[in-house]
């Protein structure tokens, strides 16, 4: 898969960035070209090598048909979530890594529904907020739309799962 500067990528786990440059770095006598990504969230930039990005998992912003998915799924689908800590965290911190937007969303669901139990870890917390994060953030390009009002969509679809969106920690 090839970006071109300017376009907008997401970074799995990361979120959204923008494909700032393309250069080319020598090691010994080896040449590797690179994309320069700086991501929004915390203005960090990340040089991923060509040959790694589908390693990593770099890709275009998702389809609005995606996005229609997700919100679906948060309206009407169904969670299932291990009992166990850590076992939940590591399940959780998988789905966050592969940079898919509907398992991001059955992260948020997840965490949604079990903080009606009980209250979630630290750790969880800031799971939850980024997961938040990351779907506002891609919703909102994916649709070019404000981020308030891809907050408004995901906030329908969950209040039809009798579910709210926490506030930004």
């Amino acid at each position: 898969m090839t970006f071109q500067i300017g376009e907008k990528v997401v970074y799995p786990n990361q979120g959204v960035g923008t494909i700032e440059n393309i250069s080319t770095r020598s090691f010994g006598t080896q040449f590797e070209r690179f994309y320069l990504l700086r991501l929004a969230y915390g203005s960090m930039t990340v040089m991923v090598p060509f040959s790694n990005v589908s390693n990593i998992g770099l890709r275009k912003i998702t389809t609005n048909a995606e996005i229609c998915r997700v919100l679906n799924f948060l309206s009407a689908g169904t969670c299932l979530s291990c009992n166990d800590w850590k076992s939940r965290f590591k399940e959780n911190t998988d789905k966050m890594q592969s940079g898919d937007l509907l398992h991001i969303a059955e992260v948020l669901k997840g965490l949604l529904l079990l903080q009606l139990e009980k209250p979630l870890s630290f750790r969880e917390k800031k799971m939850l907020d980024r997961a938040r994060h990351m779907l506002v953030t891609e919703m909102s390009i994916a649709r070019r739309i404000q981020e308030v009002e891809a907050v408004t969509l995901l906030e329908k679809a969950l209040a039809k799962a009798s579910l709210n969106l926490p506030p930004v920690l």
